[in-house]
């Protein structure tokens, strides 16, 4: 099981390959002064992150069915090829327009890497393997939680911006080459499968409309605006023509029977109230202990990465439960700890000390660790090796729409609060961050955390929905590591 096994190698080069994109959102958010002073731009910088988040996020579902008609090895081949020519373009960007551009180049690499990636480690390791390869996986976006920050702080003051674009060149090749060299993977089926051509740009065009309504919605334009109808309702009508193209589809990119799969529902389910619960917890709890608890940007840090700690140490001893007792008691100990995790962080108040706040996060992150990952375990193994990749594209989407399900109302839950200490919407608008009294900024973020523990309490949803025992459809020996 572990990087010294047969299987070792390309576990490795599936860590690395995760790395490049775990690492890329932490190292570049303290890289923005130096990037803002470097090129310009001050007003565009956001879209450094929404242009990766837009691009990786609408082809994660369309890679995931490319996953099982190509193969996993051609489609993370030219995930890390993609990610590595949009990070030296990144790296010689000369404006802040085109750096964006080439941020949306690194996130359709990302979007191909992470479906890829997932598939890959079920389709090496049994049902009874997969918690330690979860493990594997998590650790990396536990040290990427860590070390980003610092790395992206190193090279801006003592080297430049542009490093933390170039040192995804050697990483990305050596994962490639690894790869290629190690990872034997069944040739794809012979017989002729249709690419799905209709669907495949309708999911897009909706996802990017969708996303792009919550992004930006009561940010760059009020929420009750002529934009936001546009988007959503622009969205809302793809996804109407979407549904009846599938229907027709020989062979559509998201069948149906993914959203009647009782074990794929739940993992949908985690994976959406996860990517809620996180962005509330790696956006909030930071601004919190800086604001409101006046610990500087290093502790606030090793705060939040306390949640790094607890969910791959929960991944990882997952398997002794799931397998003994079941998927179905493994969720609702998650759910447990992770409502646990949410009421400690919702009482946390101006006169508490920072290690509550680190604690919360630990025990946030021990549920869903003991969520998440068993679901990504029982999905891959209710469903054929042909339907993997699908799956595991479907599951990784959840997640994506969840984290901007949680921009949109946990920033418009902050922004309604903060407005209403103020006297009114423009006035809050006026007043930055920093400015924020303790008696403002408090309660707003107070909210959200209190949001942050409703959503919690949703992973219940998804423990309801998990059988205690999934049906095996395994085809571990599909590939295997030369």
């Amino acid at each position: 099981m572990g990087l010294r096994s047969e299987r070792g190698p390309v576990l490795g080069s599936v860590m690395i390959s995760v790395a490049l994109i775990a690492m890329d959102a932490t190292i570049l958010a303290t890289a923005v002064p130096a990037i803002v002073r470097d090129l310009g731009g001050f007003t565009q910088f956001p879209w450094m992150f929404s242009a990766y988040l837009l691009t990786q996020a609408i082809t994660t579902p369309i890679n995931g069915k490319l996953a099982d008609v190509f193969g996993r090895k051609p489609l993370m081949l030219f995930g890390i090829l993609t990610f590595v020519v949009g990070s030296v373009l990144c790296a010689l960007s000369w404006s802040m327009g085109a750096l964006i551009a080439f941020r949306a180049v690194q996130g359709l690499g990302a979007g191909a890497i992470q479906p890829a990636a997932v598939t890959i480690m079920g389709d090496l390791y049994s049902m009874a393997e997969r918690a330690v390869a979860q493990g594997y996986i998590a650790s990396v976006w536990a040290m990427s939680a860590v070390v980003g920050p610092a790395l992206g702080g190193l090279f801006s003051d003592h080297l430049s911006w542009r490093w933390i674009f170039w040192i995804n060149l050697p990483l990305g090749l050596l994962a490639a080459v690894v790869l290629w060299v190690r990872f034997d993977e069944a040739p794809a089926p012979h017989e002729r499968r249709p690419i799905d051509g209709k669907g495949a740009f309708l999911v897009a065009s909706a996802s990017a409309l969708l996303l792009l309504g919550l992004l930006e919605g009561g940010i760059r334009w009020p929420w009750w605006s002529w934009q936001s109808a546009v988007a959503l309702g622009g969205a809302t009508l793809l996804t109407v023509l979407f549904v009846r193209v599938e229907l027709r589809a020989a062979d559509p990119v998201l069948p149906g029977w993914l959203f009647r799969h009782r074990v794929l529902n739940a993992a949908m389910v985690a994976g959406f109230v996860a990517g809620v619960v996180m962005l509330g917890v790696t956006s909030y709890v930071p601004v919190y202990a800086q604001q409101v608890l006046g610990a500087g940007a290093t502790m606030a840090g090793f705060a939040v990465a306390a949640l790094a700690i607890g969910w791959p140490f929960a991944a990882s001893t997952s398997g002794r439960i799931y397998l003994r007792w079941g998927f179905k008691a493994c969720l609702f100990l998650g759910s447990g700890f992770a409502a646990l995790g949410a009421v400690i962080l919702a009482l946390v108040g101006p006169d508490s000390p920072l290690w509550l706040l680190a604690s919360a996060c630990l025990v946030l992150g021990l549920g869903l660790g003991y969520v998440v990952s068993p679901s990504i375990v029982a999905m891959q193994s209710a469903v054929e090796f042909r339907q993997r990749g699908v799956a595991t594209g479907a599951n990784m989407f959840a997640r994506s729409i969840g984290s901007a399900v949680g921009v949109a109302s946990l920033g418009a839950i902050a922004n309604a609060v903060v407005a209403n200490r103020l006297g009114g919407s423009e006035a809050a608008g006026s007043v930055d961050l920093e400015d924020l009294p303790v008696t403002v900024l408090d309660p707003a973020l107070q909210a959200v955390f209190l949001a942050v523990a409703l959503c919690a309490l949703l992973l219940v949803g998804a423990a309801l929905l998990m059988p205690s025992h999934v049906v095996q459809e395994d085809n571990s020996a599909e590939a295997t590591s030369e």
